[in-house]
């Protein structure tokens, strides 16, 4: 590897729209600063009981001022961590900003994280004040009683429900405005010297990375860093103020924060959060966004519920549909884009999403198939792939717009971005290694993990690629989960799981094989799509495990394996496969609370399924409880048969096709 070489701090002072980066070079420099000069322009807006509420630059900057001066009388002083969990809501950006505004740390936490993983990040992270959205935030902190000493004050912004909790800790939104009002009216200038004498350098937030295979760990990012690196990222794909964006992706990741507090406070695209997480689809069809990020697990279940509203409709409107998308796709393939499909069918389905001015559409997170891929290009959504970490404060590879691949991830934003391939083999595959000038500052009180990621000044990812014959960038895989099969066949599980997911009956697949003679497959069905195929074939079931335990199902799902089998090089396919009676849960610590699978818990908690998949039975019989996310639990008893597809690797033909 390349040795590193100095590389600067900062970025050129930016021009054009956006401001100096120079002198707003923290979150509340710029909301101060977008108050003093579009203080009626729409920063944000959030949907409530079915009605939009705006928020101007100048009523963000008057929440962020009393939040901050209410936390201020709760003791909150530089360096301290100010803990933030809920939906997205606007009061969770304005927390966080107040939180900056005082030289204090931002810490976000998935709202549906459980209760160890609660106390593991506060205590961690040694969390004095909490912002809770509502009473289910709030049940969550208080039964964690003294197992989180540091924790002062909980904060909450919803009161239904909170009259019979008497906690000395507690505080409503309400009553800390109220008391920061009372600091303000003393001290009127005090808001005005806190934000200028912010330190753009200084850690703003710690967030945490995916923890796939242990406890997350905390990322420390410094506000300034953060927003040179946006603005890198806004010169490969530029915003302003006329663009509408809408989050529905977690706060707590890395991405969803390089949009709506790195991007969208130096463009001043507008921010729209969705009522609920069931109503993203129709408020996303109101506001009509301009611009996309969705993770793409968010991808591939909107392909799933198109094809499933297909699945529907009327045979004219299933013809249709079918004579679209395949000459979509076979223009798409030539590298060009039918007019008569788009203008016959793909522009109304478009229109259908709510993606009719959407000028600029990402996924990013883990990879996205090509053919869910292929699926939204076709349509004519503009879709790009981007690539990147939390430490390296989210993405820093793209498409450029005339320069899609779907099978990479691009390139680098900007020259000052550097990704080099280490130690490749004799194919060119190595560990992607990065560095740029605005990456994280460390891993929070975690110096000897810093030292190990941050290797000579580069970051290693833990991710296989290579470059190809054009310069973009391909991601394989992650290097721990490459495997090779007994016989020495290297090949990447997450590859082959995204081609099982473009199926609209597939939830997800962890692909098995490492170390073994042939690959198998576990399989999630999507319930809600399976359920309705059940219904419409007069198939009875009661439940998720009666529904997946049907030999109409298997049936089902068999042809799709075959299906994407017919794709795959003979030593890559999968020979048997299971339908689990359950769908895998980042509550049960099967995924991460971004979706990715933790494959060493699945090869721990499902051992036994898996031995047994490579005997030589036809089923395995199941009797466990699951427990759900309210503590009730269900008995599951149950047969898991084993389906057996083309003859595996030592066995004869006739015994594979019993």
């Amino acid at each position: 590897m390349t040795t590193p070489t100095t590389t600067p701090t900062t970025t050129p002072t930016t021009t054009g729209a956006y401001p100096d980066l120079t002198r707003f070079d923290t979150f509340p420099k710029l909301v101060v600063h977008h108050a003093a000069e579009h203080p009626e322009e729409i920063a944000w807006r959030e949907k409530e009981f079915g009605i939009w509420q705006a928020f101007t630059w100048q009523d963000c900057a008057d929440r962020i001022r009393g939040i901050a001066y209410g936390l201020k009388t709760l003791g909150v002083e530089k360096g301290e961590v100010v803990a933030l969990i809920g939906d997205n809501r606007p009061d969770w950006l304005a927390g966080a900003i107040a939180a900056h505004s005082l030289g204090a740390i931002s810490l976000g936490v998935y709202r549906d994280a459980l209760d160890s993983e609660v106390e593991y990040l506060l205590t961690y992270a040694e969390a004095h004040v909490v912002l809770a959205e509502d009473e289910e935030q709030v049940d969550k902190l208080l039964a964690l009683e003294d197992r989180i000493p540091t924790v002062r004050h909980i904060v909450y912004s919803d009161p239904r429900g909170m009259r019979k909790y008497d906690d000395p800790r507690l505080i409503s939104a309400a009553d800390l405005l109220a008391k920061g009002a009372e600091l303000e009216s003393k001290e009127p200038n005090a808001f005005k010297e806190w934000v200028e004498a912010g330190d753009a350098e200084a850690t703003a937030i710690l967030c945490t990375t995916s923890g796939t295979t242990a406890n997350p760990k905390l990322a420390m990012l410094s506000a300034g860093r953060f927003l040179r690196h946006c603005h890198a990222y806004l010169l490969a794909d530029p915003k302003d103020a006329d663009d509408e964006y809408v989050s529905v992706l977690p706060l707590p990741w890395i991405m969803e924060q390089v949009y709506t507090l790195g991007m969208a406070l130096i463009s001043r695209m507008k921010v729209n959060f969705v009522e609920e997480q069931d109503t993203m689809m129709n408020d996303m069809r109101e506001i009509g966004p301009t611009f996309l990020l969705l993770a793409p697990r968010v991808w591939e279940a909107i392909a799933a519920d198109v094809r499933s509203r297909i699945m529907d409709s009327s045979p004219i409107k299933q013809r249709l549909y079918g004579y679209g998308m395949r000459v979509g796709l076979e223009a798409l393939d030539r590298g060009e884009r039918s007019g008569l499909a788009y203008h016959l069918v793909l522009r109304a389905l478009k229109d259908r999403l709510g993606f009719s001015r959407v000028r600029s559409a990402a996924t990013g997170g883990a990879a996205l198939g090509p053919e869910t891929f292929k699926f939204f290009l076709a349509m004519g959504v503009p879709l790009r792939q981007l690539y990147g970490q939390t430490e390296l404060i989210g993405a820093y590879t793209i498409h450029k717009p005339d320069d899609v691949d779907f099978d990479t991830v691009g390139v680098p934003f900007t020259e000052e971005i550097e990704v080099k391939i280490h130690e490749p083999d004799s194919e060119g595959v190595g560990e992607i290694v990065t560095r740029h000038p605005n990456m994280f500052l460390g891993y929070f009180k975690n110096e000897e993990a810093s030292e190990e990621s941050l290797n000579d000044g580069w970051m290693h990812t833990g991710d296989a690629g290579y470059y190809d014959a054009k310069g973009h960038l391909v991601v394989i895989d992650r290097i721990k989960d490459l495997a090779s099969t007994a016989r020495g066949l290297r090949f990447s599980p997450q590859f082959i799981e995204n081609k099982l997911k473009f199926c609209p009956y597939v939830a997800e697949a962890v692909i098995l094989g490492g170390g073994r003679d042939y690959l198998t497959t576990i399989i999630c069905i999507r319930f809600s799509i399976v359920s309705k195929w059940a219904e419409k074939n007069r198939i009875p079931f009661t439940t998720y495990s009666d529904l997946s335990a049907r030999d109409e199902v298997y049936k089902l799902i068999r042809s799709e394996v075959e299906k994407v089998n017919d794709s795959l090089p003979e030593g890559q396919r999968i020979r048997k496969f299971l339908l689990l009676y359950k769908e895998l849960d980042a509550d049960d610590g099967e995924l991460t609370r971004t979706r990715k699978v933790r494959r060493g818990v699945i090869a721990e908690k499902y051992g036994e399924i898996i031995d047994t998949i490579y005997s030589d039975a036809d089923s395995v019989d199941i009797d466990t409880v699951i427990t759900f996310q309210d503590g009730s639990n269900q008995r599951i008893k149950t047969t898991l048969n084993i389906i057996r597809l083309d003859a595996a690797a030592g066995e004869p033909a006739a015994q594979a096709a019993e």
